[in-house]
């Protein structure tokens, strides 16, 4: 009797607790540090779109200026000679997906394991700690000097500028992003999940090959869209490996070869009009493929996060 009469009140007295809420929560609205934290947020999204600002600035002035050359020609043709009308950056859009695929041959595995022994294989020892401290020292190294140490190892040994020496360059500068990405997306996993494999008889190699690795791909592929983005927008490694050619690459990877960044860079100094059209609209290509490895790269974070969080 005595349970269903407390009950009984609480019932009763529910309707009114809820006005009583919904009184104190309006007149919470007209308090001053309510005021404040409105008028802060406003502050924060106003200076938001200030910071997007440029951003959108330069996108806008890139479909404006280079868009005026988009078309198929663009795309299937070589560049102009000084002067001369027609033409197109086929070579350069070749020449940039290769030396990106290059350095991504190069960096991702090595990116993969380096974050495997980061978490997983010797995590706190001192071996650990020497590798993630140079791994994240790399990912503050100027482009330029990584296009440096390419030059001396691969450039003059060979004796030749090329898409081997571009991607050794790239690579240097993919493989930390790689790298801390792909130990903070095993570190991810849960404990529970190795520690059930382990249990059940499997070795640490089979737990890396068929839980961790799968797991965490999602995480691991961010950060290898984002290197990707990273590489290929780089300009100064490949000034110094690959300079530039008005051909295609017919016949081995040991040979000059055009990309996308340096045609820009050398096309924005010429005094011809129809170069520097070339060189707005190959800005335009160049910054859509980044734009599309960032954005597929975010993609795949939230899809990431969302699957940890279940």
């Amino acid at each position: 009797m005595t349970t269903n009469t407390h009950s009984t009140a609480a019932l009763a007295a529910a309707p009114s607790i809820r006005k009583v809420d919904l009184e104190q929560l309006d007149r919470s609205l007209r308090r001053p540090r309510t005021l404040v934290s409105f008028c802060l947020s406003v502050l924060c999204g106003i200076l938001a779109l200030l910071a997007a600002l440029p951003l959108l600035s330069v996108l806008l002035m890139l479909i404006w200026r280079g868009g005026a050359r988009l078309s198929l020609a663009l795309f299937t043709d070589l560049p102009p000679a000084a002067g001369m009308q027609g033409g197109g950056i086929g070579n350069a859009i070749i020449g940039t997906l290769l030396v990106v695929l290059l350095a991504a041959l190069i960096s991702i595995p090595l990116g993969v394991l380096g974050g495997v022994y980061l978490a997983e294989i010797n995590p706190e020892g001192p071996g650990a700690a020497v590798v993630r401290f140079c791994a994240k020292l790399l990912t503050g190294l100027p482009s330029i000097l990584a296009g440096v140490f390419a030059y001396t190892t691969v450039v003059l040994l060979t004796g030749r500028f090329s898409p081997l020496a571009g991607g050794v360059a790239l690579a240097l500068i993919m493989l930390p992003i790689i790298m801390l990405t792909a130990e903070e997306a095993i570190r991810s996993v849960g404990a529970e999940m190795s520690e059930a494999a382990i249990g059940m008889g499997a070795t640490q190699t089979q737990v890396v090959w068929h839980i961790l690795l799968p797991t965490a791909a999602p995480g691991i592929l961010t950060g290898v869209l984002l290197a990707l983005a990273r590489g290929a927008g780089e300009t100064a490694p490949l000034l110094f490996t690959m300079t530039f050619s008005d051909y295609w690459l017919t016949r081995h990877l040991m040979e000059p070869t055009a990309s996308l960044a340096v045609l820009i860079f050398n096309f924005s100094k010429s005094p011809f009009e129809a170069q520097k059209e070339f060189a707005w609209a190959a800005s335009l290509v160049l910054v859509f493929i980044v734009l599309v490895l960032t954005l597929g790269g975010q993609a795949l974070s939230r899809q990431a996060t969302k699957m940890s969080g279940l």
